[in-house]
């Protein structure tokens, strides 16, 4: 199996090692993100805007691969800089940047559990751009190993993780209150459609972009990224009035910046040297993390459906990457 596949059959023992290390960071980045977040709160509240932490990730990852490009880690290009090239990065970040957005107004037409079930048809949605787009046909494992990823995933969401009764010692204020019915209106269902949809285009796109360029993937990300820190910026400048660029920022909140920052560096790796469908694999194992550190960080109870999950991402794996 090759790279472009995910695998790494072929590869001389350090540059399999350099891999292996790399996705395990990815993992372990993408599961870490939502338990930091948690750490960040103040009152049940994140202190910052959400827009700051997008902006500032995004000014990180620019910042890095400039110095990455400046100290020689990866050599400049000969000739003049080609930054013709730099253009069609500004799609890859209107569409990473309309989905961001697209997460945040989408919880206004259905609740959260909802969303995180039906959010996992974006590994369908990729893996069928990632067939037209990119030519790669995929066996009938293959299918069934992404078909049981998406069943993961919503094992994990319908309730991977539970509250312990006993964490309070009286009902707390949030629990009075009735609890919000599953729902979805049908603008939530096209909305949901819509964001599966180019959820998988900005990863197909973005992936078929970098390796059709003959480019470092520093001087790609710095593209990249330059038109992420602008869209980002006008979007911070347009939300309205609100708390200042590092107001509430805490030494949880930088982190959460600056592992965000690096994860999206390892991510850019992975596109360019592997695959999206590479990356969906990422995304689904940092599930794991993600159960274990709430259960260490944040007392959460870990549940039959959590084990299931887990079982199912396993499957999947030996499925998609096991001897054909």
């Amino acid at each position: 199996m090759s790279v472009e596949d995910g695998g790494m059959q072929g590869l001389g023992r350090p540059r399999q090692a350099r891999w292996t290390l790399m996705l395990l960071l990815s993992t372990a980045m993408y599961g870490a993100h939502a338990p930091l977040l948690a750490l960040c709160h103040v009152n049940g509240r994140v202190p910052f805007r959400p827009s700051s932490a997008v902006l500032l990730t995004e000014l990180t990852k620019l910042l890095l691969c400039a110095f990455s490009l400046l100290v020689g880690w990866q050599a400049w290009p000969q000739g003049a800089p080609p930054w013709r090239q730099a253009a069609p990065f500004a799609l890859s970040a209107l569409l990473y940047g309309a989905n961001n957005n697209l997460v945040i107004y989408l919880q206004r037409y259905m609740d959260p559990s909802t969303y995180q079930v039906l959010s996992n048809l974006k590994i369908g949605s990729t893996a069928l751009l990632y067939c037209l787009c990119l030519r790669h046909r995929l066996s009938v494992r293959q299918g069934l190993a992404l078909l049981l990823l998406m069943a993961a995933g919503a094992c994990y969401a319908a309730g991977g993780l539970q509250v312990p009764r006993n964490t309070f010692p009286s009902p707390p204020p949030a629990a009075a209150a009735s609890p919000m019915p599953l729902h979805i209106t049908p603008l939530g269902l096209l909305l949901l459609i819509l964001h599966c949809l180019i959820s998988g285009l900005s990863s197909v796109y973005t992936e078929l972009l970098m390796k059709r360029q003959r480019l470092p993937l520093a001087l790609q990300n710095l593209f990249l990224y330059t038109f992420g820190v602008l869209l980002n910026l006008g979007l911070h400048a347009g939300g309205g009035p609100g708390p200042g660029l590092l107001e509430g920022f805490s030494g949880w909140a930088a982190l959460v910046v600056l592992s965000q920052a690096l994860n999206g560096l390892l991510m850019s790796a992975v596109m360019k040297h592997g695959s999206s469908i590479t990356r969906l694999f990422v995304v689904s194992c940092s599930l794991v993390v993600n159960a274990v550190l709430s259960a260490v960080l944040l007392r959460l109870q870990l549940t039959a459906t959590f084990f299931l999950a887990t079982l199912l991402i396993g499957l999947a794996m030996r499925l998609y990457y096991g001897s054909r």
